[in-house]
């Protein structure tokens, strides 16, 4: 059985809505027969440090996944973009759904940058094949996405056999009815993230 923990996140700070929230579940829902012999758990984050401090290496120490997919908004971007590293930093700016902005920007003294575990261009040529815009990126930002995806990586590391870690950001998806050109339907979004899950699975698979 390849245990796998999708994580979404709730609203924050100019953002009412974020599509992860039901997208995270609809992943751990989904049927298909190259999903078979998995075990999906959902999670969603509060927007929050203190939360994601709190959960993410209970789930980790609980689920004990084959791999995680993180699953973020970034509501300027127009396609999926897959993450390849995280930063050592924080925003000192942007508050979290608590009101709470760290006091300084390394997430961790002394560490640089980490680079997640995952056959990312697989997970690029999967998104591709789904018929959804999609880039690799290599900067998740400086606000709780990628201070998820640092943690998430970190707190893996000592495993004895390391999980896969993954970071997808999406963009916000269009209204049902608009047409509004460039704009991703919340249906593509299941479909590519749908496509990288099996990617994801799969490697996972090859892994054992």
């Amino acid at each position: 059985m390849i245990r796998i923990l999708i994580a979404g996140f709730g609203r924050f700070p100019g953002a009412p809505f974020n599509p992860t929230e039901a997208l995270a579940r609809r992943l751990a829902a989904r049927r298909r027969p190259a999903l078979n012999d998995t075990s999906r758990t959902a999670h969603v984050f509060r927007t929050s440090y203190a939360a994601v401090g709190d959960e993410l290496p209970k789930l980790i120490a609980r689920q004990k996944p084959d791999a995680v997919l993180l699953l973020g908004l970034a509501g300027r971007t127009s396609y999926v973009r897959i993450e390849t590293r995280a930063q050592n930093r924080m925003s000192l700016v942007f508050p979290d759904v608590d009101g709470h902005v760290p006091a300084r920007a390394p997430i961790r003294a002394g560490q640089r940058a980490l680079t997640g575990r995952a056959p990312f261009r697989r997970l690029l040529h999967a998104a591709r094949a789904a018929h959804v815009a999609a880039r690799l990126s290599r900067d998740a930002g400086r606000y709780l996405c990628n201070y998820t995806y640092f943690r998430a990586i970190e707190e893996t590391a000592e495993h004895a056999r390391a999980p896969l870690v993954a970071f997808v950001h999406v963009p916000l998806p269009r209204a049902r009815q608009s047409r509004s050109a460039g704009r991703l339907s919340s249906g593509d979004l299941a479909r590519a993230g749908e496509a990288i899950l099996v990617a994801l699975v799969a490697a996972a698979r090859r892994r054992r």
